[in-house]
């Protein structure tokens, strides 16, 4: 789904009995169901989930999902997902209780507003709110990018039985990765979590003006290359991809806007051609290497670790000010949300295992550049300088900083009304 805005409503649930009534009869008809999103979107999309204090405020066990990491949530991992503790976490994510979070998606301002009033009147005193953070697409020609200024969204997985269409190079995976009870969800689940599909929600914010000073401060010298095609090389082999979101493994020194722009090419690649095991094209560290590692795996299903991924920017453009110092005084990032079968082979692993692994693929790989975090400390990132492929970059400064966030289970519409709402 393309979202012009989105709005994530945290909220905690005062008064169970009177939040099933009102939820039932006055907001899950507001609830978007699977059907409606691949047919007809309607103006205001509306998502609901529901953390693991959420479901047993409402008398349902969320150990009966049999997910250790939802049911311990967010806050415990922190330290193995490489977050320093949660000393930079928003205060929402430590301090208060989330029971559960809206996501209302919406062309305009005035949409999602007028949804949220619907939901909070229907909802009244049953709820509080407990944060809320306001995501939107980027302006202009920047729309579909992240801050970085790298097109996002690409290399999503298409889920079997459930997607209508293919793009070439696009997983197809089992819907038993991404939804409970399905096939491939090798877990046993109750019968009304069918369907259902643990969200993962991670505000991140990313340095934008330290991020490019660092591109610009340590050109790759590759000959021929202007020192902004240099700056922008580095920036392309830390991503894997080029702002235009061509793949480097396509277009491994200049970038190419059309192969970007092209959903039948930009995404038709693996890890199995030429300059693939020497890193002339592509690191072994470079973020989607990372984090969809493909025909580095020996097959292109990634062991059962995919996610779906549904996040949106959020924060003001970076300012002239900031641009000329060097330094963020404005919160920007990313909203990241992930929809899995299991967190702990989802999210968590790509993070963990993955982005925060310095051997994975390989010995020398180093961190992910991008989201790849060790605690706060300094991070070694190899394969950075296609000429001398060998060499380590220390990374000192995180561009990419967790603020926090939680684990939610996203209920079916079937299980909204008669768990949920029962």
């Amino acid at each position: 789904m393309l979202k012009n805005m989105e709005l994530f409503f945290f909220f905690s649930i005062d008064d169970a009995p009177a939040f099933k009534v009102a939820f039932k009869n006055d907001v899950l008809p507001l609830i978007t169901s699977t059907t409606q999103m691949l047919n007809n979107v309607p103006t205001t999309p509306v998502n609901v989930a529901f953390s693991a204090s959420g479901l047993s405020d409402l008398g349902i066990s969320g150990d009966d999902l049999n997910d250790g990491d939802f049911t311990s949530g967010q806050k415990s991992a922190a330290s193995s997902l490489g977050d320093p503790g949660t000393v930079n976490w928003e205060p929402a994510f430590t301090g208060g209780t989330i029971d559960g979070v809206f996501l209302i998606a919406g062309g305009s301002q005035a949409d999602i507003d007028a949804t949220l009033n619907t939901i909070k009147a229907a909802l009244g005193s049953a709820i509080s709110e407990v944060y809320s953070l306001q995501g939107a697409a980027r302006p202009g020609a920047e729309a579909g990018h992240e801050h970085f200024g790298f097109l996002d969204g690409i290399s999503n997985p298409g889920i079997d039985g459930f997607t209508s269409s293919f793009k070439a190079g696009q997983a197809n995976v089992p819907a038993g990765e991404i939804l409970l009870g399905e096939v491939n969800d090798f877990t046993t689940r109750p019968d009304w979590a069918k369907d259902g599909s643990f969200l993962v929600f991670r505000q991140l914010k990313q340095l934008v003006p330290e991020f490019n000073k660092f591109l610009a401060d340590n050109p790759v010298p590759v000959p021929g290359l202007t020192p902004q095609q240099q700056s922008d090389l580095l920036g392309a082999r830390m991503v894997g991809r080029w702002k235009s979101g061509a793949p480097i493994m396509l277009a491994p020194l200049t970038d190419d806007p059309a192969l970007g722009a092209d959903p039948s090419r930009n995404n038709n690649f693996t890890y199995t051609e030429p300059g693939a095991s020497d890193q002339s094209k592509c690191p072994f560290s470079a973020h989607i290497r990372k984090t969809r590692p493909r025909g580095d795996l020996g097959g292109d299903q990634n062991s059962n670790h995919h996610i779906m991924r549904a996040g949106i920017p959020f924060g003001e453009e970076v300012t002239a000010e900031e641009a000329s110092s060097h330094t963020t005084t404005i919160n920007r990032g990313l909203a990241f949300v992930s929809y899995q079968s299991s967190i702990g082979s989802g999210f968590a692993f790509l993070q963990s295992a993955w982005a925060n692994n310095p051997f994975f693929v390989r010995s020398g790989t180093g961190f992910d550049p991008i989201i790849g975090a060790n605690g706060g400390n300094s991070r070694p990132v190899g394969g950075l300088d296609p000429t001398n492929t060998a060499k380590q970059t220390t990374l000192v400064t995180d561009f990419v900083v967790s603020q926090g966030g939680e684990y939610f289970f996203s209920p079916s519409l079937s299980a909204l009304e008669n768990t949920i709402a029962a």
